[in-house]
């Protein structure tokens, strides 16, 4: 399996992006998926997930209301949608796959993930 995700960049405080990633292969509906973040000299992060069913979703309190996950299994795609982003958002963003979670579980926590995607940097400017 191999995830690579995509969509990092440079956008002023208040703009958005859009992150995909896209999965190699032909199970991608088996998978919850996830995204995290790390700031420079800070933790990996939780950012948000998708349950397998893609009906259940789940979000860190600090991007609720301003970030969007989503899926497409016909393209083998999550995205990640990033609204009045702000400079604390700034970060490298990983996406991540579970394969073993119940249909609609939500996985918060990065142990619980099986594969993780090259990282797309996101640099938000005051």
């Amino acid at each position: 399996v191999q995830l690579q995700a995509f969509g990092g960049g440079l956008v002023q405080t208040g703009g958005s992006l859009r992150l995909s990633c896209v999965h190699s292969g032909r199970t991608f509906s088996i998978y919850s998926l996830g995204w995290f973040r790390q700031a420079l000299g800070k933790e990996r992060e939780f950012v948000t997930a998708i349950s397998r069913a893609g009906g259940r979703t789940a979000y860190a309190d600090s991007v609720k209301g301003r970030f969007t996950i989503s899926r497409d299994n016909a393209k083998n795609t999550v995205y990640l949608q990033m609204n009045s982003l702000k400079v604390e958002d700034t970060g490298v963003y990983y996406c991540a796959a579970d394969s073993g979670g119940e249909l609609f579980y939500t996985p918060r926590e990065a142990r619980e993930y099986d594969f993780w995607g090259r990282e797309t940097l996101v640099t938000v400017s005051s």
